[in-house]
């Protein structure tokens, strides 16, 4: 018994096992925490959305399951499945739902799907959105390319960009968000 409680008490503040509340519906994290029946229980998710091509898992509760097959890489358009997946997700708003969207480790893939949930119906600006996602979840780090399908996105909904993106010492673009958190970090 008391391993058992060793063991539970070592993932107590691992974000890789947290299901992060984003709104009172809209739920982020890793495909662990998504393995937990209890957690999804005690959550109350009724919708998981997995994108991953690594994981099919499922899911021992009664939920309902969109899978996204996409890889966390600088060739995958993420920006394909903007729409259908933040449709989705309303959807289950609507219906009084609660909806996870995991990845394997909640940090490029899904919070690239919520953020993109979050400009479409709560018509927040791409900034706003990465930085409510992030206060809630700090390890979050969409990368480059999934930042540009954001970019692209938000001009498309908005017709403009409240990001913009650079080219780092790497001849890779990035969002002028982390050149400024990059910086402060090390007082530039």
């Amino acid at each position: 018994m008391a391993a058992f409680k060793q063991s539970k008490l070592k993932h107590v503040g691992n974000p890789l096992h947290e299901i992060i509340e984003i709104t009172d519906y809209l739920y982020l994290g890793s495909v662990i925490p998504a393995r937990n029946e209890d957690l999804l229980k005690e959550k109350q998710i009724t919708h998981i959305v997995n994108a991953t091509v690594e994981s099919d898992h499922e899911y021992k509760i009664p939920v309902e399951c969109m899978k996204i097959k996409i890889t966390d890489s600088l060739e995958c358009h993420i920006g394909l499945y903007f729409d259908i997946v933040a449709d989705k997700i309303e959807k289950v708003k609507n219906m009084r739902g609660k909806v996870l969207v995991h990845c394997m480790a909640g940090i490029s893939r899904s919070s690239s799907l919520v953020i993109a949930y979050l400009m479409k119906y709560k018509k927040m600006s791409l900034r706003d959105a990465y930085h409510l996602v992030k206060k809630k979840r700090p390890i979050i780090n969409p990368n480059p390319r999934f930042w540009q399908s954001l970019v692209d996105y938000e001009k498309k909904l908005f017709g403009k960009t409240t990001v913009t993106m650079k080219e780092s010492e790497f001849g890779v673009l990035v969002p002028a968000i982390h050149c400024k958190s990059v910086k402060d970090l090390f007082n530039w």
